[in-house]
């Protein structure tokens, strides 16, 4: 640790610790190299720009990382010009950067980069776990691993959440997601697809959505191919219309007026917002509709409880069915989305009652 090195720190957050330790090791690294170029001859004037070519800073950050946890993507300049971009080795938090002839640009996410520099999806490479991209003064550019990288533990979160749905593989993810879903809910309404009507909330939950959508038009056109081999060539015209025009009943249920996220809101304001986020369309459900809506992660469940479930008992359907594409968030992660406490999760509290 710091003081083991001899540093006296007055401040213990994890930026001044890390800057603090990157220092002592550019202080030891610049130090053993001016000694050389003294015995080499060299003269204090003529040491400067030496020192910043000979300088290795892959080498700098293998000493400060060493004994680094937890998941961070930092980027660090160094005051002569050489700058570095290092990824945690469990690959917790994502990194993406794209290199030229004339520029170096890393971000958490690949579509920035795609958009800001028009390249295409191959162009724009992920900084491998525990590895850094370093950039010299002179230009030179090179990936070098700094630490082993372990088991992968990518933050959920970052996928299903907060990242951008433009990225390709995300959109696909986020597509399958809604897709594995949907045996549950046919289960749920009894393959009344007629009287079911598909919406979604809030708006990130729309591409999870179309996934649920493809699936549910799969089961329909299965299920009319069946009706029409059924009628042995008998059918009408009239029946086979009946049949064929069959869709899935899509509607615009939840209405955001307020473009912020209650999940990332504090605590004492939440309940409060959450009441009034959002709105709903009337005159599209009726008393004999199951309506279904697919929810892009549910975390303590607040909205949920508070206002989403109202405002859909206001429309009266037969029944409210609320799916998340998310996996269960059952327990905090402090190396990723740090939930403030246990209980303030509702699959934490669901998984309890089941055990009652």
């Amino acid at each position: 640790n710091l003081v083991d090195l001899g540093q006296h720190p007055k401040e213990y957050t994890d930026t001044i610790t890390i800057m603090e330790k990157i220092g002592h090791f550019l202080d030891d690294a610049v130090s053993k190299i001016y000694k050389d170029l003294k015995k080499e001859g060299y003269s204090k004037h003529e040491c400067s720009p030496l020192i910043a070519e000979r300088l290795k800073v892959h080498k700098i950050l293998k000493r400060a990382a060493k004994n680094w946890d937890g998941g961070y993507a930092m980027a660090g300049l160094l005051g002569h010009g050489d700058s570095f971009v290092l990824r945690d080795p469990a690959g917790i938090r994502p990194a993406f950067y794209y290199k030229d002839e004339e520029v170096v640009v890393v971000a958490s996410e690949r579509p920035v980069i795609q958009t800001v520099f028009n390249v295409e999806f191959d162009d724009v490479k992920e900084l491998e776990p525990g590895h850094a991209i370093i950039t010299k003064k002179s230009g030179e550019v090179s990936i070098k691993q700094i630490l082993k990288p372990l088991e992968r533990k990518s933050c959920s979160f970052e996928r299903i959440y907060f990242s951008r749905g433009s990225d390709a593989e995300i959109y696909q993810e986020r597509k399958t997601l809604g897709k594995l879903l949907m045996p549950q809910v046919l289960k749920a309404i009894d393959n009344d697809t007629k009287n079911t009507v598909f919406s979604y909330i809030p708006n990130t939950a729309e591409t999870s959505f179309y996934g649920m959508i493809d699936t549910v038009e799969e089961h329909l056109n299965e299920r009319k191919t069946l009706d029409i081999l059924k009628g042995n060539g008998k059918l009408s015209k009239e029946d086979v219309v009946s049949i064929l025009e069959e869709t899935p009943r899509i509607e615009k249920i939840a209405i955001k007026d307020v473009k912020l996220r209650t999940f990332i809101t504090e605590d004492s304001s939440r309940d409060d917002l959450v009441a009034h986020v959002y709105d709903v369309t009337y005159g599209v459900i009726k008393p004999t509709d199951n309506l279904v809506i697919i929810d892009d992660s549910i975390v303590r469940g607040t909205t949920l409880k508070k206002s989403i479930i109202k405002m859909m008992d206001r429309l009266h359907p037969k029944k409210i069915i609320v799916v998340s594409s998310a996996p269960q968030i059952r327990y905090p992660d402090c190396y990723g989305i740090d939930m403030a406490n246990l209980e303030s999760l509702v699959a934490f509290n669901t998984a309890l009652e089941l055990l009652k």
